[in-house]
């Protein structure tokens, strides 16, 4: 493809001659070490490492051609300076790949927490109804079948336009988080829904304020098509707000919620897996059995049935697949151990989710909650307070834990741990560093009827070593019992 046609549509702060812009462009990577012949390299000034640096080196490899954000005269190729390299990165993507998901039907989930969850249930609905998806998240990406490792929720848009392109599923499910929408990892991307799903505080380390953190989410409906739709919860006040202000702006919304003024409502009286949900537009009334408790995974539920009524025509049939769907791994996922006790394994990690995961628990009338989470280096210290309070408040025994460290020492770790049990745990707490070995602890210390809790990990393999040499929540409780 030649460089005319890479940068259509990006705006250039410096003179490129029209011979520069014929020059064929064989790739785009942002990559430096992985930068081929003939490729397209865009230069972006990272956390730890600028793209900048590495300049004379990627044309030594054989670049093309370079998109950056620093002044740089008399290169031996064309260099084309812009104001954001990561949004250019979008632009020069969709333009590369040409513009795949305006050929996909493309359902874009954000939210603080539910986005795995509803992302796998929707796939689920439509792959039952013969329509194959693509998923790109938080524990795999799954292109025309295939699992493929992640390493973000949301990759670079680079990643994205080729795992679209690449996709023959006429389904694209995507996992959209904060940071993937204000590092511009989903610029140039456009969706025919955009789901949210709730919304309570997280990631003040990095948005600093949680209005700033709000209008990251709110920016990816910015992004509907034309005639897109947005999928909200409206039981959610940052929702509702959300909800009114796309109204205003001309958008189309669809609510879910337990109000009748909703598009689909339900009634919570029943149980918390089983609801009778009423669609408005229809006049239509089911009784939903949903295999994953709790009212947070219903809402859930409820959000990607809601997005399947736009793709599919019979109601019934959602129904049915939704009695089918058996779960997804690391949430509210359940073992149970000989000596009757029960562990639950989630990746709850804000104070909201611990309060869901608690007080589904209830609803199962343990005789004891054994609760074992750590707390994140480098993340929101008023975030693991209120986690703390839950946990203290809700739990026959909490454990505090190591989560990873996120290169915070481990003594720096182990003594905040120690003021945060001191200033709002309580006696009903102990700490045990060692994360294999607290749910040894937790093991030997449950009874027939307790529920013990593992939040914080879910899926996810360890980033620390620990005395047992397991990998993950799951395999650890595995190697004990």
């Amino acid at each position: 493809m030649k460089l005319i046609d890479v940068i259509r549509g990006l705006a250039i702060n410096n003179d490129v001659g029209n011979n520069d812009n014929n020059v064929d462009v064989k790739g785009i990577t942002d990559n430096s070490l992985h930068v081929k012949e003939g490729d397209l390299f865009v230069a972006i000034k990272g956390h730890k490492v600028n793209g900048h640096d590495y300049i004379d080196q990627v044309i030594e490899a054989g670049a093309a051609a370079i998109v950056g954000e620093e002044e740089h005269t008399e290169l031996p190729i064309p260099y084309l300076q812009v104001n954001n390299s990561r949004k250019a990165l979008g632009t020069l993507a969709k333009n590369y790949y040409m513009d795949p998901s305006a050929f996909k039907v493309m359902i874009g989930i954000t939210g603080t927490n539910g986005k795995t969850t509803t992302s796998y249930i929707l796939k689920h609905i439509l792959e039952e109804n013969g329509l194959s998806c693509t998923l790109i998240g938080t524990i795999n990406n799954i292109v025309n079948g295939e699992v493929v490792s992640t390493t973000n929720t949301t990759p670079s848009s680079l990643v994205i336009n080729e795992l679209i392109f690449r996709s023959n599923d006429p389904v694209v499910i995507m996992e959209v988080s904060s940071h993937g929408i204000d590092q511009y990892r989903v610029e140039g991307i456009s969706f025919d829904y955009c789901l949210f799903t709730n919304f309570t505080r997280d990631h003040l380390d990095y948005h600093l304020t949680i209005e700033n953190y709000f209008q990251a989410k709110r920016k990816l409906f910015d992004q509907l098509k034309p005639n897109g739709l947005a999928v909200i919860n409206t039981d959610d006040e940052w929702a509702k707000k959300l909800n009114q202000d796309l109204i205003s702006k001309g958008k189309r919304t669809f609510t879910v919620g337990q109000s009748k003024n909703n598009d689909i409502s339900f009634n919570n009286a029943i149980s918390s897996n089983k609801k009778s949900i009423n669609i408005t537009e229809k006049e239509e009334s089911y009784t939903v059995d949903f295999a994953m408790p709790g009212l947070h995974n219903f809402y859930n539920m409820l959000s990607a049935c809601a997005t399947s009524l736009q793709i599919i025509n019979s109601t019934e049939a959602i129904i049915d697949s939704i009695k089918t769907f058996s779960g997804v791994k690391g949430r509210f996922e359940i073992i149970r151990n000989d000596n009757g006790s029960t562990f639950v394994v989630d990746y709850a990690h804000t104070s909201d989710g611990l309060l869901n995961i608690l007080n589904t628990v209830n609803e199962f009338n343990p005789k004891g909650i054994i609760h074992i989470f750590g707390m994140r280096g480098n993340r929101d210290v008023a975030k693991n307070k209120d986690m703390l309070k839950i946990s203290a408040s809700m739990s026959t025994l909490y454990i505090l834990t190591m989560d990873d460290l996120n290169l915070v020492s481990y003594q720096s770790m182990l003594r905040e741990l120690e003021v945060l049990n001191e200033q709002f745990g309580n006696q009903k707490g102990i700490i045990i560093p060692d994360r294999t070995l607290a749910i040894k602890y937790a093991i030997e210390n449950s009874a027939k009827d307790d529920w013990i809790i593992i939040t914080g990990k879910g899926h996810e393999k360890y980033q620390q070593s620990y005395f047992v040499p397991t990998q993950s929540d799951m395999e650890t409780i595995e190697h004990f019992i």
